[in-house]
């Protein structure tokens, strides 16, 4: 949903800083900034993103046009770079420590936030007829554990069998056919159930707990869609964009 954001924001001239974890557990790998913590860099639908090790080089990174990315789990940077806007993306389904007094406008997307208390506006992330709304108060839906349908299928997410390291024998963008064998978490085979397009897969190699979520196969077919933000993720974009101008355009 981060890189959902991002674009909107850049695409309209404001300057982003992004943190991370130390080891980012994307699944849409192609269309995550993330990937510039392993990489050193990431691009996503033509912008791109560039780790950096010190604020110093926020400005640099700035001026090419191009957003600085900081390894900083509990982002602490936010209190050498004060913010105007703090957006939490962090999609934990809970709120892990965000607070109003981070900045001065502060936006959570989804559940586990409460509107007025924890952030100033919260963005409604579950896909219906609400997705993308700008609550001002109360909170987002709850987290039904159950992914969304695509085609009127939810079979669509792999997840781990077991703790272990993940390893794949497919690749994002391969079609696959249910039944197939993407992958293995400690020597357990992890299958498709459903016919599609691999569009999301963890980094191979990455240490996993059992039922986390590790790949996505869309049943649309269509390979293009694993290089392009959802529209889920604009939506959501959009929503944060209107929680700025509403905010500081009043």
């Amino acid at each position: 949903m981060a890189s959902g954001v991002v674009c909107r924001l850049y695409h309209c001239e404001f300057r982003i800083v992004l943190t991370e974890i130390e080891q980012p557990l994307a699944v849409r790998r192609t269309v995550s900034f993330c990937e510039a913590v392993y990489d050193g860099r990431a691009t996503v639908e033509g912008i791109e993103a560039i780790l950096i090790k010190k604020k110093d080089d926020l400005s640099r990174v700035w001026n090419d046009r191009r957003i600085p990315l900081i390894v900083d789990s509990h982002c602490r940077s936010r209190d050498l770079i004060m913010p105007d806007v703090l957006v939490d993306a962090v999609m934990a389904k809970k709120n892990t420590g965000t607070s109003t007094k981070d900045a001065p406008l502060v936006i959570a997307l989804g559940p586990g936030f409460q509107a007025g208390r924890d952030a100033h506006f919260v963005v409604e992330t579950n896909r219906g007829h609400n997705l993308g709304r700008l609550l001002t108060y109360g909170s987002a839906e709850h987290d039904t554990g159950i992914p969304s349908a695509i085609q009127g299928t939810t079979d669509r997410v792999l997840r781990a069998p077991a703790d272990g390291i993940w390893n794949n024998n497919m690749d994002i963008g391969d079609n696959a056919t249910r039944g197939d064998l993407i992958g293995n978490v400690s020597d357990i085979p992890v299958t498709a159930q459903i016919d599609g397009v691999l569009r999301g897969m963890i980094r191979p190699g990455i240490g996993v707990t059992k039922n986390i979520k590790i790949g996505d196969i869309d049943p649309r077919g269509r390979k293009e869609y694993c290089h392009t933000i959802s529209d889920k993720a604009r939506s959501i974009g959009g929503a944060v964009l209107e929680g700025i101008l509403r905010f500081y355009g009043s």
